[in-house]
């Protein structure tokens, strides 16, 4: 007997991002590419996105929801 269980996740497209990864911390190796301006150092010495004081990676348009940097986002 076989079950079909209901699907609670919604489908993800760039149409319906809220951009929750953009408040993880994104580590840096290497050379990224990421302008300096947008990159810092964290506790433990290593390179990381900065991010704003709630959170938010400043290289986010809160406008849009869209990665100001996109094509120099670092890979992830």
């Amino acid at each position: 007997m076989s079950e079909t269980i209901p699907s609670t996740i919604p489908e993800i497209s760039c149409s319906t991002c809220t951009a929750c990864c953009c408040q993880l911390e994104v580590m840096l190796f290497g050379d990224t590419g990421v302008p300096q301006r947008y990159i810092e150092t964290n506790e433990w010495g290593g390179k990381v996105m900065r991010r704003l004081d709630d959170g938010w990676c400043i290289a986010l348009d809160r406008d849009t929801m869209r990665c100001t940097i996109y094509a120099q986002r670092p890979p992830i």
